[in-house]
């Protein structure tokens, strides 16, 4: 199953008006920051969760049970949001050790929260369980085709916003962000996957030939700590000839103090990868290459900046 550019075309008809079309900045010549930390709730995932909600509700399946999901922080509160703004209730289920800050704000937003398990795919369990035992829409935090639609909106824009250019970087975890934006950019420019050496889903997926299960772990896993990479991901990173590189924990610290210190971005670690690439020569740019990084997520504790 893959997920069409008609689809994403759809979601971003369909979800206008309760996302933020967030700005694009050139930081210096030839590389341009896509700033989708500014987005609803600190991330990128509002685009999803609206989506597979108004599909839902469209469909009928949206009932008074609201809407049951699982996240390592960002893919739940996006849903508690998106679930708040159409009025309906939000279970979310989150790791032991989920981020502080991320499970206060999820309560702010009027979600039940429940922590469960130390990773993302022992609150997924949880959440299929609950799902199961009710009336509830499981949410799934990057693959179902609303989702990944959802976040491919994101590659639209930037084919609107940025003019030009060669080539895009984005975070991996799941997989629901790179393959809605490999959807929706399809062969206009080279979609290149970065990943934390120690949660490395599309790297692993590319050279066994399918998603696998493999490790979780690193400062990034909380954003980005799924244990395998998406189906639906898969489909679109072969279909458009995806690329993946990976970066080592000191370069993603690094990078995203640099961040901070030279563009005042507070960003969460897993936001830091496309940026850690780049400085660290995982990547290399051609000459008058044009780059986009996506800056993904700013749910983090400032004062863990150095």
């Amino acid at each position: 199953m893959t997920v069409r550019v008609d689809q994403v075309r759809a979601a971003a008809e369909r979800i206008a008006g309760r996302v933020r079309r967030t700005p694009v900045i050139e930081v210096a010549p030839g590389l341009v920051f896509k700033l989708e930390l500014l987005q609803h709730t600190g991330s990128f995932k509002p685009r999803g969760a609206f989506n597979r909600l108004l599909v839902a509700k469209e469909r009928g399946e949206l009932t008074g049970q609201g809407i049951v999901a699982a996240s390592g922080g960002n893919a739940g509160l996006a849903a508690a949001y998106a679930a708040r703004e159409l009025g309906v209730p939000a279970r979310i289920f989150v790791p032991v050790n989920a981020p502080a800050p991320k499970v206060a704000k999820l309560r702010t937003l009027d979600a039940e929260v429940v922590q469960v398990g130390n990773e993302y795919a022992e609150a997924y369990q949880a959440a299929v369980e609950a799902r199961d035992e009710g009336d509830a829409l499981l949410l799934h935090a990057y693959d179902q085709p609303e989702v990944v639609a959802g976040q491919g909106t994101i590659g639209l824009e930037l084919l609107e916003q940025a003019g030009s250019f060669d080539t895009v970087l984005v975070a991996v975890g799941g997989g629901g962000l790179i393959g809605g934006i490999a959807t929706a950019i399809g062969d206009n420019a080279q979609v290149i996957g970065v990943e934390p050496e120690l949660s490395a889903t599309l790297h692993r997926a590319l050279e066994a030939g399918e998603p696998v299960d493999g490790p979780v772990g690193g400062v990034a896993a909380d954003s980005l700590g799924a244990r395998r990479l998406g189906d639906l991901a898969f489909a679109a990173a072969r279909e458009h000839d995806v690329r993946s590189l990976l970066v080592d924990e000191e370069a993603i610290v690094a990078a995203r103090n640099e961040l901070w210190h030279e563009y005042h971005l507070a960003v969460e670690h897993g936001a830091a990868v496309t940026y850690a690439a780049l400085k660290s020569g995982a990547y290399r740019p051609a000459d008058g290459e044009r780059m986009v990084l996506v800056v993904c997520g700013a749910n983090t504790d400032p004062a863990t900046l150095t």
